[in-house]
Formats: C-alpha cells, structure tokens, sequence
C-alpha cells in the first residue's frame, strides 16, 4: 500500500526481504532441511505451517542437531517477527542490540513474508 508523510523516503524491510528464504514443516526431519537450506546458501529456515504461518526458526545452531530428529523438537517456537514497514535503520540497530544473523518479517496475521538478514540492513 502507498505511504505519505516524510517518512516514504526512508527504506523499509519490504525493500530487503529475501522472499526466497527456505521453509519447512513442524514433521520434517532436520537433516533434509539442513541439506535443503544449505544447498539454496542459507544457515536458516523458517518453520511455517501449511497456510505460511510461522511457527518457529531454525537457525545455524539448531541446523546442526541430530539429523533425525524432527524439526519441531529442535526449533526455537515462536520467534519475534518483524512488519515489512519497519524501517531498514530500526531492524538494523535491534539485529545488533540483540546479534540476530536473520529474522523472520511477516504480515500482521503472521504469515511469512521472508527472512532479512544482517547484511540486508548493513548491520
């Protein structure tokens, strides 16, 4: 949607989002997701469920647990998430406040827009 004010000038997460970001399912195994997240060059995946509500993350650490576990015993539930209006100035200052690599931006009813990453906002 349009924005006014002066604020329009500014870059904003639906500007950097990488919409290609890997997804998976609560019942898949961690090590088809791994193989699949690092072969497309991520370190990271998305848990969603089948209508693309997110439910969890799976970051570097977690994709190298035991590749037989499922991914919902191994995921981080329920991970903050980021609006893609939020402004590219504020993502990067909380991704160096808090040292997060990437973070999932989603709609307002939680379905996945993408994953930005650190170097998405020059942090």
């Amino acid at each position: 949607m349009p924005s006014e004010g002066t604020n329009t000038q500014r870059p904003r997460l639906v500007d950097v989002v990488r919409r290609d970001a890997p997804t998976c399912s609560l019942g898949e195994r961690l090590g088809d997701v791994r193989d699949r997240a690092i072969a497309a060059g991520w370190d990271a995946c998305v848990v969603v469920s089948h209508d693309r509500v997110v439910l969890g993350l799976l970051r570097a650490k977690e994709l190298q647990a035991d590749p037989q576990l499922l991914v919902e015993r191994v995921m981080r539930p329920g991970p903050s998430t980021y609006r893609p209006l939020v402004s590219v100035e504020e993502m990067r200052r909380i991704m160096t406040e808090r040292n997060l690599e990437s973070s999932p931006v989603t709609t307002s009813d939680g379905k996945l827009v993408g994953l930005v990453r650190k170097q998405d906002v020059g942090a």
